[in-house]
């Protein structure tokens, strides 16, 4: 484990974003410089932001985000149709945010190998209890950091379908996009692979 610790609040500013996600991906894959890229956010507004603080904020987490995927990811992430996008982002999440990657493989996967019919508040207390043993480098987050961390978490599996949009959480069947499952496999992005695919892992041997 690196000295800085394996977990981070570093998905507290965004969810999946999904259709910025694109744009910063035809940004990476055009290879712009530095100075285009900062005309792009700031100048050229092409997230659309209120301001440019946020506009960068936005466009820093995505880049840094995709950066942990080979470029092959962020063609899909690019040109795949909106459910394609949408996995071949959370698969960018799930490997920069090992917090939310870890929430995925070790609570998700276990509730629905039990048949729980829906995902709680106490689940991810209780996992960032578990975290900590884990990880002793874990920061001592505030109770408002934890429960940003919380709805960030639990917005992002309901922007991509493992929870219905009502309050109650239901855990609902995900079939990822095969496209994404290939990719991944052809670049042996392992972790992300076994993250994302709660509900069919026999798929990933």
């Amino acid at each position: 484990m690196s000295k800085a610790g394996r977990y981070k609040a570093n998905f507290s500013k965004g969810g999946l974003m999904v259709p910025e996600s694109r744009i910063i991906a035809t940004l990476l894959l055009e290879d712009v410089d530095a100075e285009r890229w900062e005309r792009a956010i700031t100048v050229d507004n092409v997230l659309a932001k209120r301001s440019p603080s946020t506009a960068r904020t936005k466009a820093t987490l995505i880049r840094a985000r995709l950066r942990s995927m080979p470029a092959s990811i962020w063609g899909l992430i690019r040109d795949g149709s909106r459910p394609v996008a949408t996995h071949a982002v959370l698969a960018a999440t799930v490997t920069y945010s090992p917090l939310f990657g870890d929430f995925l493989d070790l609570v998700v996967h276990d509730l629905y190998r039990r048949f729980e019919p829906s995902l709680k508040p106490a689940h991810w207390e209780q996992y960032l209890a578990d975290c900590k043993t884990r990880d002793p480098q874990m920061p001592e987050w505030s109770e408002s950091t934890r429960t940003t961390l919380r709805t960030r978490a639990f917005g992002m599996l309901r922007e991509a379908g493992y929870l219905s949009a009502d309050r109650v959480c239901s855990l609902q069947p995900l079939q990822i996009a095969p496209e994404v499952i290939q990719t991944l496999r052809d670049a042996e992005q392992w972790y992300a692979l076994r993250c994302i695919q709660l509900t069919d892992r026999d798929a990933t041997a």
